[in-house]
């Protein structure tokens, strides 16, 4: 019979944030910040309550013409946004790259 060979796994680290969920947690931020509803934000950008939900969770990859809908709607202007959204990605980001090959799923 075979011995058994105990691995141990070492601790990976949190995985890099998602550019939409990073891009949907600065929206959101700026939102209420500026004490905007939702509802009033997506009318203003042209876009769905739903929609605008959606991109703020995280949930839907906007295109660069949402975008700058969305941050028209808000008066920001996008250097601004992409400063910010860097800015929070740099601060939070995982201590070491993963070694190794790495996988993406589509």
């Amino acid at each position: 019979m075979a011995d058994v060979l105990d691995f141990q796994r070492k601790r990976e680290a949190a995985p890099e944030p998602l550019w939409r969920e990073e891009l949907g947690r600065t929206l959101r931020a700026t939102r209420e910040d500026r004490g905007d509803r939702l509802v009033d934000v997506a009318e203003r950008a042209g876009v769905s309550p739903q929609y605008l939900s959606e991109v703020e969770r995280g949930r839907k990859e906007p295109s660069s013409e949402m975008i700058a809908a969305i941050t028209g709607a808000l008066g920001v202007e996008l250097p601004d946004l992409l400063i910010n959204i860097a800015g929070h990605v740099q601060r939070n980001r995982p201590a070491a790259r993963p070694s190794g090959p790495v996988l993406l799923a589509a």
